[in-house]
């Protein structure tokens, strides 16, 4: 480089860039799937919510009654109630109503998915 008579050597902050990105996949998530996603992980994300989950899942007919699920968790049947109710929100679970009780399956699929959007190309 010339600088006022004096020549120096050039600098990274002289060289010209160069395209250091190469193009995105079109298999990312779109906005709206990116918000259903964080929805799903959100409900999740949280300790008792996953040990529901995980208890219904390990269900035979991967199905449990609200009654069954306070003892294994050591909450009332009211939080246990919220916390469902936000993962049949998210998608996770699906609720039935039968008398008095409320039972709840997991949605065909719906971890099936949010573990291909974790490790996408499996």
């Amino acid at each position: 480089m010339h600088n006022g008579g004096v020549t120096t050597a050039p600098t990274a902050r002289d060289a010209v860039p160069e395209a250091c990105c190469t193009s995105l996949t079109s298999e990312a998530l779109s906005v709206e799937d990116a918000q259903r996603f964080a929805q799903l992980l959100k409900a999740v994300a949280e300790p008792t919510r996953l040990r529901l989950v995980s208890l219904i899942a390990a269900q035979d007919n991967k199905e449990a009654c609200v009654c069954d699920l306070t003892e294994p968790v050591g909450l009332g049947q009211p939080t246990v109630s919220h916390h469902l109710k936000i993962l049949v929100d998210a998608g996770i679970l699906h609720r039935e109503k039968r008398g008095v009780w409320a039972y709840y399956s997991i949605v065909p699929g719906a971890l099936e998915r949010a573990a291909a959007v974790l490790s996408p190309g499996r």
